[in-house]
């Protein structure tokens, strides 16, 4: 497999294009704030005072900054509703390409802001960067996954959140003092996502459109078979062109499926109730307070205050490097097993740590303890359902749900972020460190529900897999036979009939 990439030059390429433009800007606005908090404050209040000659209190400075906040979730749930309907009407490629424009617009916002002493600007660039994170989660993922070849699909796959979590991290990074986290330069901070939507504008016009999106969508075989000879070289590929000539024939008169369709097909309830469990369980995970708690945690080490954002940086290359090595195993492991694996073993995590913080006051080398768990916890969660979920509807629908299944899941991502920013600040506030324990029990229980009910993506393909959870949950008044063994559908024989 890893040779295969390494002679598909265009598909490498895709990989980082989409990337830098993709999911990378998510993760870098959810950690970019962190850093120039205390100057976007000073900001709002000096705005105030000179254009109304008003000094704000202190709460409602903080309603303002938690505002700031929480309009990105707001651009990307909408961004999210949007991507699904215009992906599959424009196409994955130019989807992406305008989508760069709301980066720019927001870039320029964030540096002009302090210059013209508005802090308006930085809620209007938030609310643009969200629009753009919302629909290049969902649009980077679709064309990646529709780029790739059936065996480098988990591969690929986790690529999405390796860059998710390099955003992050390049966030944190950048976020120092001895870099842009300074009162002269975090302009620059918050406008750094101008570049990376510049440098992908500039470049993904030299990749081709996805070519299941040409085959499937658009009907059109020629582009389709050109786009793969362009991304995977110019080896024999035709069982792969055949699987989806298949698919297309057994989708010739269906229209693109609605989120309503999909929420009301019988047929497609446990891979509905699948994207449902996984995409509320990563960020209700427990991961956003594992961060909150590390700098507490390591403070109570001995660790000096001015040093703990250079320390937390570890946290975020933690995330980054399991990522990454998590390309290495994915095929040879499976989805299945990395995602209940990474859920159960997360769930312990939680548990152990809920009992080394309460434990930290009465025993001296406790905290270090903590120390090891979070960076444990942060291995799970980037080894296990970070790198598997994002990608997960592009595995289990069809061409005509997934555009569908992607808002779906996208939609749940953003309403539990913004969520999470509302509910947490008070959860911590009542339970304290307790508040793990809500979290162990959303990982418990969907580790619990992917172990039953979701069967292994590898090496599969869409018809496969559907196949497979149909004979996981047959329909109710089904023979006892049928239960056991269903009859084969007719484009699984014809796949296999190709095949061999």
């Amino acid at each position: 497999n890893h040779l295969f990439l390494r002679q598909s030059p265009v598909l490498i390429a895709a990989i980082f294009i989409s990337g830098i433009g993709g999911t990378f800007q998510f993760g870098f606005h959810i950690s970019v704030l962190t850093s120039p908090s205390s100057f976007i404050k000073e900001l709002v209040n000096t705005t105030c005072l000179q254009r109304y000659s008003i000094s704000l209190e202190q709460w409602e400075v903080t309603l303002i900054w938690s505002f700031i906040v929480s309009i990105f979730c707001i651009g990307g749930l909408l961004g999210s509703l949007c991507a699904g309907r215009l992906s599959s009407a424009y196409g994955r490629k130019r989807c992406l390409l305008l989508n760069n424009l709301f980066a720019i617009g927001g870039a320029g916002m964030m540096l002009l802001s302090k210059t013209a002493m508005s802090f308006e600007m930085i809620v209007v660039g938030r609310f643009l960067y969200g629009i753009n994170a919302g629909v290049s989660l969902s649009v980077h993922t679709m064309y990646l996954v529709e780029c790739a070849p059936k065996r480098l699909r988990g591969i690929v796959g986790v690529s999405v959140s390796t860059f998710l979590s390099m955003g992050k991290f390049s966030g944190q990074l950048l976020g120092i003092s001895e870099l842009l986290g300074t009162e002269d330069r975090w302009p620059w901070l918050l406008g750094f996502s101008g570049a990376t939507a510049l440098l992908q504008l500039f470049t993904l016009p030299f990749l081709p459109e996805s070519p299941k999106y040409l085959l499937l969508d658009r009907g059109d075989r020629q582009g389709c078979e050109k786009a793969i000879r362009r991304l995977w070289g110019n080896g024999d590929h035709s069982v792969e062109v055949e699987e989806m000539l298949v698919e297309h024939a057994s989708m010739k008169g269906v229209r693109s499926h609605t989120v309503l369709d999909l929420i009301l097909d019988q047929d497609l309830r446990w891979q509905f109730l699948t994207i449902i469990v996984a995409f509320t369980t990563l960020q209700f995970s427990g991961i956003n307070a594992v961060y909150l708690y590390s700098f507490d945690v390591f403070r109570t080490a001995g660790i000096p205050t001015h040093q703990l954002r250079h320390v937390a940086l570890g946290t975020g290359l933690c995330e980054v490097s399991t990522s990454m090595a998590c390309v290495m195993v994915i095929e040879s492991t499976g989805k299945r097993l990395m995602l209940y694996r990474g859920y159960l073993c997360m769930a312990v995590t939680l548990g152990l740590l809920t009992l080394t913080l309460y434990l930290q006051i009465q025993v001296s080398w406790m905290p270090y303890c903590s120390m090891l768990l979070i960076f444990i916890f942060i291995f799970f969660f980037s080894s296990g359902p970070a790198g598997v979920t994002v990608a997960l509807p592009g595995d289990i629908f069809n061409q005509s749900f997934k555009s569908a299944a992607y808002t779906i899941g996208c939609t749940l991502n953003w309403l539990g972020l913004f969520l999470l920013g509302l509910l947490f600040p008070l959860i911590v506030e009542n339970l304290d460190y307790f508040c793990f324990l809500i979290f162990f029990i959303f990982c418990f229980l969907s580790g619990v529900f992917v172990w039953y009910n979701v069967p292994e993506t590898k090496n599969r393909t869409v018809m496969e897999i559907t196949a497979e959870f149909q004979r996981m949950h047959p329909k109710r008044g089904s023979s006892e036979e049928g239960r056991t063994r269903p009859p084969e559908p007719s484009h699984i024989k014809a796949c296999t009939t190709t095949k061999f």
